[in-house]
């Protein structure tokens, strides 16, 4: 099966690194390579799935469009205001949609793990998230520390609104249990590196990974829009193009 790409953010990092991968899958072409000042309407004539990784503030019209055209749609951008995320939801019912913070194979393999970490130590063991990116990344936390927390808070039956913390200042009192500590970093030009850490008296467990190519999330994007094409309308992840629920 041969499937045709929109590769919304055509002109960003990563959408020249999906073009280049694109390139190397016999199975995959480039149906249209979409940017600011384009005409997203003709390219998803010329497509059979979208891959966007452009802004998440065109996350709404891009739904629309992907909806109007029955295209499968793969989600790269992050920072979604709980609005788009509603937006996200609702097109889900008409479409098949992948909508992942991270489309790196070995940071789903992070996010199984630490969702089995925490439920074998359990509440003893306090949680802190540390994720570093590069100096001209815009949003935080990354939508992988997001879902790192998202999973942990789920494992604690805790509230991700209520119970995560970003960051620390002043005289806030010692740490309660409940909480998870989220900690943004930002220098140079650091791909990616995301860690959870698990600590109780007297030990520590860390689970890290870091990213030193964009190739890899180019490569799982691709991934998942080939698994997706074909798929009934629904709301996935890279857990299920993996296997990993």
């Amino acid at each position: 099966m041969s499937v045709r790409l929109l590769i919304n953010g055509s002109r960003g990092r990563m959408g020249q690194m999906l073009i280049a991968c694109a390139a190397e899958n016999p199975v995959l072409s480039i149906g249209a390579a979409v940017d600011v000042g384009d005409d997203f309407a003709a390219g998803i004539a010329q497509s059979d799935a979208v891959i966007d990784f452009s802004r998440h503030s065109t996350c709404e019209a891009v739904l629309a469009a992907c909806v109007a055209g029955n295209k499968t749609l793969v989600i790269g951008t992050t920072g979604h205001t709980d609005a788009e995320v509603a937006a996200i939801r609702a097109a889900s019912g008409k479409i098949p949609i992948v909508f992942s913070g991270n489309y790196s194979t070995g940071v789903n393999a992070l996010y199984w793990l630490a969702r089995k970490a925490a439920e074998i130590l359990g509440p003893d063991f306090d949680i802190e998230i540390l994720e570093t990116h590069h100096r001209l990344k815009k949003d935080a936390p990354s939508g992988t520390a997001k879902n790192l927390a998202e999973i942990l808070t789920a494992v604690r039956d805790l509230e991700y609104n209520r119970d995560v913390l970003h960051g620390r200042h002043g005289d806030i009192g010692a740490r309660t249990k409940s909480e998870i500590g989220m900690h943004a970093i930002r220098g140079g030009d650091v791909v990616g590196d995301h860690t959870v850490l698990f600590a109780a008296p007297g030990e520590r467990v860390e689970l890290t990974h870091k990213a030193s190519s964009r190739e890899i999330f180019a490569r799982g994007a691709l991934r998942a829009a080939l698994w997706a094409h074909g798929k009934p309308a629904g709301l996935y992840t890279m857990q299920d193009v993996l296997g990993l629920k």
